[in-house]
């Protein structure tokens, strides 16, 4: 049986993972690997955050009847994450997480959380989606194979995209789903990590859901002003962390 200790730090990182996720839509794959990677392989904790992330994000999803409009607008992203995905990990390997690649991915969520809260808001013309969809899909994927999670350039995009706050927190989770199970099947490919961190992987869903419920909770009561600070604050975070590790 493995140590209590370690078992017990992931816990309290799922935990604090997914009351981010509840709060903002994102930032549970991005705080795990940035923790767990203090003291695990980045293969070992890519392969940890693959139930919490997968389930946590079809939750994100609910009402499953609002999903129609939402795929109209992201479906061609939802594809090339896919394929960017499942290619990259083929190309490149399990996600190496290095110092650089972390820096680098730390780097561009401290710029674009700062634009965020002083900059001025960008949109993309409607005529531009169909092509421009699946092009930052298909980066997203390189970046989620080389580092594991699966933020930028995807975020970014989708804000730009003009949606109200619960379309963006759903197409948010759409597109982490995707994300989610293109890595996963990359993992299934490369080695044995997938099958053999599968037991704790479903133990880390209870306190992922149990923080998520939480920031769904904080997130209800938040008025648009606050989650839009919360939200570009909480990328900032996250980047200048990544940055410090």
């Amino acid at each position: 049986m493995p140590p209590i200790e370690p078992i017990a730090a992931a816990a309290a990182v799922f935990l604090a993972a997914g009351l981010v996720k509840g709060v903002i839509g994102l930032g549970l794959p991005t705080l795990s690997m940035a923790l767990l990677a203090l003291w695990m392989a980045p293969v070992e904790a890519a392969a940890l955050l693959i139930v919490p992330s997968f389930i946590t994000n079809v939750w994100q999803l609910r009402p499953w009847s609002a999903l129609g409009p939402v795929w109209q607008r992201v479906g061609g992203l939802q594809i090339g994450i896919a394929a960017g995905t499942v290619i990259g990990v083929a190309l490149f390997g399990v996600p190496a997480a290095s110092r650089r690649s972390h820096a680098l991915l730390g780097a561009a969520l401290l710029a674009y959380g700062a634009w965020g809260l002083v900059g001025r808001p960008v949109q993309v013309p409607a005529q531009h989606e169909r092509w421009l969809g699946p092009t930052v899909g298909v980066l997203t994927g390189a970046v989620t194979a080389l580092t594991g999670v699966f933020v930028v350039p995807a975020v970014p995009y989708l804000q730009a995209l003009g949606l109200h706050r619960e379309a963006l927190v759903r197409a948010m989770g759409l597109s982490f789903t995707t994300a989610t199970l293109a890595l996963a099947v990359g993992l299934a490919g490369n080695g044995g990590a997938m099958a053999s961190a599968l037991p704790l992987s479903i133990a880390m869903l209870l306190p992922a859901l149990l923080g998520m419920t939480l920031g769904q909770w904080l997130r209800e009561r938040l008025p648009l002003v606050a989650f839009r600070r919360c939200f570009f604050g909480g990328l900032g975070l996250l980047g200048i962390y990544m940055l410090a590790a």
